[in-house]
């Protein structure tokens, strides 16, 4: 059989799972040169929450991030994750700042990008799809992974082909939630493998405690790629760690041959820097430990957290385990939606505002109304008429893709900006995200001015 491949993720989801996506461009750069040298397949180094995260808590540029990366890393293929049409926001964007943050991700370094939807509507994966294969990078499209009455064998299949007519070069299942179980993880391979010649990857958590268990049996089934996470991020919240599992490999055929020198330097390098972050309190121990209840309300490791901050700002951490309990109930009345961002935000708010008003559905945020209207895409399962009929009334469900209402936006935004911008990257960062990076753009500017000042 093939080599096993591994993909690195700890300069994206292993710390953003752990430590909030806090690591500094800083922190990062002094060890690529080594990490170029592991033999990983590829590493996970953007998107998701890095982009928001840089310009909101960072005060960093994520271009930039991106740019010295990929200087300094010469052998490995670098990654990103984006969210469909929502890119990394948490709304749909008009297709033509889809396609200009695509190419200018690629022309920055990235080599693969990672595509998902949240409710694997692939309508909204097509303008994403398209835009990364115009630009000759490789697209890899994932299957966000619940379970549920409707996410049968049968229709992981079918996405998988939906997947493929579209273009995809490689399908992710992802498993955001670390909620497959071993054995389910074999047969799911194992039939996806029937029905695709298309290389597939694993991506899961190790939460519930069975995430190296589940690696195995993908392994078993001919999974081609896994993600892992390099000790110190790794575990918890995060993923599996990659020295344990490429050592363990090692001893069969589908050996993923990684530098083992390499990867212990590496971990070693990264010690330090996760003691800061235990020390500062920034890593909370809480997302190290091993939750098997996970496995039962299928809520992802980050939602847990999400869910106790919302109480805890509420005074009513009492009620913690009744919203635990309320959230399977809130996704089957809303048609199954993977539990996966901006979904399970949206699912686990509601499951709050149910719990603490003591009547269901009494108080529902705009996005949960959006959802109902279909301005996120198709659910998986219908919404329940009476469900329907509580939060939106008579109101008009709308069945296209909902990216077909939004009017293009890019030359609207630049000439909004008109004078804070130096690029049109710079464009992009307001677009997604508007005061956020406004506000970075400013500082950045006034810095140059006082820097031309002193000279």
């Amino acid at each position: 059989m093939d080599r096993l491949k591994i993909t690195e993720t700890a300069l994206r989801d292993g710390h953003q799972s752990l430590i909030a996506t806090r690591l500094t461009t800083d922190e990062i750069l002094p060890i690529l040169e080594v990490m170029d040298k592991a033999n990983y397949y590829a590493m996970e180094v953007w998107g998701g929450a890095t982009f928001d995260s840089c310009l909101r808590f960072l005060n960093e540029d994520p271009w930039q991030r991106l740019r010295e990366i990929r200087k300094r890393v010469k052998n490995t293929k670098l990654q990103m994750l984006l969210r469909g049409q929502n890119l990394l926001g948490y709304k749909h964007y008009p297709d033509d700042i889809v396609e200009k943050f695509i190419q200018k991700s690629i022309e920055n370094g990235i080599d693969i990008i990672r595509v998902f939807d949240a409710l694997n509507d692939t309508r909204n994966l097509e303008t994403s799809v398209k835009a990364i294969k115009k630009e000759k990078a490789h697209c890899q499209c994932a299957i966000s992974y619940t379970t549920s009455k409707v996410h049968t064998l049968d229709y992981y299949i079918n996405l998988v082909k939906q997947m493929e007519s579209i273009g995809a070069d490689s399908i992710c299942i992802k498993d955001m939630a670390g909620i497959l179980t071993p054995y389910s993880t074999y047969e799911l391979i194992n039939e996806i493998k029937k029905n695709t010649k298309l290389p597939i990857e694993l991506h899961t958590h190790a939460t519930s405690g069975i995430a190296s268990m589940t690696y195995m049996k993908a392994v078993e089934a001919g999974v081609d790629i896994i993600d892992t996470a390099i000790s110190p991020f790794s575990g918890g919240t995060s993923q599996p760690a990659t020295e344990s599992l490429a050592i363990a490999f090692s001893e069969s055929e589908r050996d993923p041959k990684l530098n083992i020198k390499a990867l212990n330097e590496i971990a070693s390098y990264f010690k330090p820097i996760k003691e800061k972050y235990l020390e500062n309190k920034v890593l909370n121990p809480k997302v190290l430990n091993t939750e098997p209840k996970t496995l039962s309300y299928k809520v992802p490791g980050g939602m847990l957290s999400n869910l106790l901050s919302q109480l805890k700002m509420q005074n009513a951490e009492d009620k913690y385990e009744e919203v635990l309990a309320e959230v399977p109930r809130v996704r089957e009345d809303l048609g199954f939606p993977p539990l996966v961002t901006p979904l399970s935000q949206m699912v686990g708010t509601q499951a709050v505002f149910n719990v603490l008003t003591g009547e269901r559905y009494k108080m529902v945020p705009k996005e949960i109304k959006d959802y109902v209207k279909g301005l996120y895409g198709k659910s998986p399962a219908p919404i329940k008429e009476e469900i329907k009929q509580k939060i939106i009334g008579n109101e008009e469900v709308i069945t296209i893709r909902p990216a077909d209402l939004l009017k293009p936006g890019f030359e609207d935004i630049k000439k909004e900006i008109k004078g804070l911008y130096k690029s049109e990257e710079d464009i992009l960062s307001f677009a997604l995200f508007p005061q956020v990076a406004k506000d970075f753009l400013e500082n950045k500017k006034d810095d140059i001015c006082n820097i031309e000042v002193i000279m």
